[in-house]
């Protein structure tokens, strides 16, 4: 049996892990705050990185941002110091520039890395159907390969860094998707149209907006799937990378914005929220036109 540890058991972290469990693997768990691991009740739970990563052949990475992940990996703790010989598989969203600086330390440790970002809320994670983005070279994306196709559909984009790179265009493309969804639902309701015809059409666009039914037809933003916080630093990943090549894209630009001020006011909701301000806005129309 091919021990996995798993590094961060947040709302992915803790999918990935109970995927892998079920699926068969021998699982070892760290999380920052002990009792959020231990609380998953699968395999091993490990005082620290190191730890976690000493008996495994695969050590899966799934952090909240760049700090997270040098905290987790540098150090005397951390698990690169137990990492001779072992497949690091880095599965945050925290920018192509931590890829690229874990590289260089992942070798110094005599070890391999593939970036793995997924494309997936938790629930699709556990149930196997997660798209899995990976950059790397062959033979380490081979040698993960039976793991992460416990996870979903595998899709090589690559050398390392480009699984981080096609995340930040995924999650930019859901941004924009949810945005327009939220306006033309508030927009067609505004013209008379009943809210539910209004979803229905929206869904037939874009299916991956029935998870989200009751944030646009109910106001119901909890629990959360991905928080708004979260989809606000993504995109502020994906708009310097894409400044960097020199993209052209307005429409990402303002959806960040947009993104960014629904976050400023409940950044742990769900990115359904986004949401809320285009219902405030009617709603402050309605009150200036005394109606």
């Amino acid at each position: 049996m091919q021990t996995v540890a798993i590094l961060g058991t947040g709302k992915m972290g803790s999918a990935i892990a109970a995927r892998l469990a079920g699926a068969g693997f021998e699982v070892v768990v760290w999380n920052r705050t002990r009792s959020r691991a231990e609380a998953l009740a699968l395999g091993r739970v490990a005082d620290t990185p190191a730890a976690a990563a000493h008996d495994a052949e695969i050590v899966i990475s799934s952090l909240t941002g760049p700090e997270a992940v040098r905290a987790a990996y540098l150090g005397p703790d951390g698990a690169l110091s137990a990492g001779s010989g072992k497949r690091f598989v880095e599965m945050s969203t925290a920018g192509t520039d931590l890829v690229a600086e874990l590289a260089a330390h992942v070798a110094a440790a005599g070890a391999s890395v593939v970036d793995a970002p997924l494309i997936g809320a938790p629930p699709i994670v556990r149930a196997g159907e997660a798209v899995i983005l990976v950059g790397g070279s062959d033979e380490d994306v081979a040698t993960v390969g039976p793991v992460l196709s416990a996870l979903g559909t595998v899709r090589h984009v690559g050398g390392l860094g480009n699984g981080a790179r096609m995340k930040l265009v995924a999650n930019s493309m859901l941004a924009d998707v949810v945005l327009a969804a939220a306006e033309l639902q508030v927009a067609g309701e505004n013209a008379g149209l009943g809210p539910d015809d209004v979803f229905w059409v929206l869904k037939r666009f874009a299916p991956m907006l029935e998870a989200r039914r009751s944030g646009y037809l109910d106001d119901r933003h909890t629990p959360t799937m991905f928080a708004l916080r979260d989809l606000r630093k993504d995109l502020g990943f994906a708009l310097s990378l894409f400044g960097e090549s020199g993209a052209a894209t307005p429409l990402t630009r303002s959806s960040s914005e947009l993104v960014v001020a629904a976050a400023a006011d409940t950044p742990d909701l769900d990115i359904s929220a986004v949401i809320g301000p285009y219902r405030q806005a009617t709603r402050s129309a309605l009150t200036a036109a005394g109606r």
